[in-house]
C-alpha cells in the first residue's frame, strides 16, 4: 500500500467555522499574536493568554469536521495515510483519521510549566489560573507559540521522506519550519496542493485551486481512478 503524507493547515478547518489567522487581517478575534501567542505574552499576562485559548477551545467544541476531513479518512481505504497538521484543533481525530502528527500542539490539552513532558487532557473548555500539574506548577496551553522550537519537526521530516505521494491542504507554505517539509519529499514523488489561493512551491506541484472540501473530493477521484 502506497504511503500518502498530507500536510494540513488552517484552510482545511476554515469550512468548519474556525477562522484562519490570514483571513482575519493578522488578528485572532481582535488579539495581536504578540499578546497571546508568544512566551513573552505568557510571562507578561498569563491570565489573558489562558482566556484567549479558553475562547478558542469553547469555539472548537461547537465545530464539527467537514467534508475535507472525512475525505482524508476515505483515502485510508486505498493508502497508508499519515497526516502532519499545523492545526491545533482535533477535527482530524473526530473525523476518524488514524495517523496524525500535531506540529504546533493541541488545543484540548494542557502542559506543565515545570516539566514539558507532562501533558494532560482538558475536560471541557476551561483551563484556569490555579490549575496545577502533579509537580505543583501552573498548567499552560499545550501550544507551540511563536518563537518556540517545534519538537515534532524531526519526526515530520522523517515521515515526509517516506512519502509515495505528498499532499498540501489549506496552508500558504509560508510558516516555517513546516513549509520546509517540501525539501524532504523525494524528487520523483508527486506533490498536490489544494488551496483556492496561489501557493508558491519551489517544487513542481499539481495545484487544485479549490477550497478544501471540493479539492479533496477531486483528489480522491484522481488518486483512486
Amino acid at each position: 500500500m502506497k504511503k500518502l503524507v498530507v500536510l494540513t493547515g488552517a484552510g482545511i478547518s476554515a469550512e468548519s467555522g474556525i477562522s484562519t489567522f490570514r483571513d482575519s487581517g493578522g488578528l485572532w478575534e481582535q488579539y495581536r499574536i504578540e499578546d497571546v501567542a508568544t512566551p513573552e505574552a505568557w510571562a507578561k499576562n498569563p491570565k489573558l493568554v489562558l482566556e484567549f485559548y479558553n475562547q478558542r477551545r469553547k469555539q472548537l467544541l461547537e465545530c464539527l469536521p467537514n467534508e475535507a476531513h472525512y475525505n482524508l479518512v476515505k483515502l485510508e481505504h486505498y493508502f497508508d495515510v499519515h497526516i502532519i497538521t499545523q492545526n491545533v484543533d482535533d477535527l482530524h481525530e473526530r473525523a476518524g483519521s488514524k495517523n496524525i502528527l500535531h506540529l504546533h500542539g493541541e488545543l484540548r490539552k494542557a502542559q506543565s510549566t515545570a516539566d514539558p513532558e507532562l501533558i494532560y487532557e482538558i475536560k471541557g473548555w476551561e483551563l484556569k489560573w490555579g490549575d496545577y500539574c502533579e509537580k505543583g506548577s501552573q498548567l499552560r496551553p499545550f501550544i507551540v507559540w511563536f518563537g518556540e522550537p517545534v519538537p515534532k519537526i524531526i519526526e515530520a521530516e522523517q515521515i515526509t521522506e517516506t512519502a509515495d505521494i505528498f499532499v498540501v491542504i489549506g496552508t500558504s507554505l509560508q510558516v516555517y519550519p513546516a513549509a520546509g517539509l517540501l525539501q524532504y519529499v523525494k524528487p520523483n514523488v508527486p506533490i498536490y496542493i489544494i488551496d483556492p489561493n496561489d501557493v508558491f512551491s519551489w517544487r513542481k506541484a499539481i495545484h487544485i485551486k479549490e477550497k478544501a472540501s471540493i479539492g479533496t473530493r477531486k483528489l480522491l477521484e484522481e488518486l483512486i481512478k
